[in-house]
């Protein structure tokens, strides 16, 4: 004879604000202003919340480092710096963490904005259209104007021209 698996039983009752912490921490990192966010309508004093807030920053369960890390990894590959600094300042992060942490990714930019065409597009741009289409395409993935230049025109010529030009306006 066939026994399913007994359902787990939720908790009756509603959820203390540490436990609706530690449920949200365990999914993902989370910033302090984001836990903040989402745990406030909730909580009853906010003072309550920071004691929260801060217990779990000193058990190393809220890391605004970590958290800058990891966004930075999984979205390097697919977006320029920009984009990046804008989804770590709307999770609350402070400019001192995202100044370092961008300053490498824009070392190696030119080489990502070049891959990401990569993978949009499979051929060079034939027409000026489609070359601004691609420049479009890479400044609306958080490059730079003269990064998305320097990835869609390769040819060396093309180069000296296009620094002249940007560089005189």
């Amino acid at each position: 004879m066939y026994n399913p698996p007994k359902s787990k039983k939720k908790p009756e009752g509603p959820l203390s604000a540490s436990a609706r912490a530690l449920r949200l921490v365990a999914r993902r990192d989370y910033t302090r202003f984001e836990l903040r966010s989402k745990l406030a309508p909730h909580v009853e004093d906010a003072a309550e919340l920071e004691v929260l807030l801060n217990d779990f920053t000193e058990r190393g369960w809220i890391s605004e480092p970590r958290v800058v890390e990891q966004l930075v990894h999984a979205k390097s590959a697919r977006l320029g710096a920009s984009r990046i600094r804008h989804a770590l300042l709307k999770r609350g992060i402070a400019e001192e963490l995202i100044g370092p942490a961008l300053a490498t990714l824009r070392e190696s930019e030119p080489g990502r904005a070049r891959s990401v065409l990569a993978i949009k597009f499979s051929a060079p741009p034939a027409t000026p259209a489609e070359r601004a289409r691609q420049v479009r395409f890479l400044q609306s993935r958080g490059f730079t104007f003269q990064v998305a230049m320097r990835a869609v025109c390769t040819d060396a010529h093309e180069y000296a021209t296009r620094d002249a030009i940007t560089d005189g306006e």
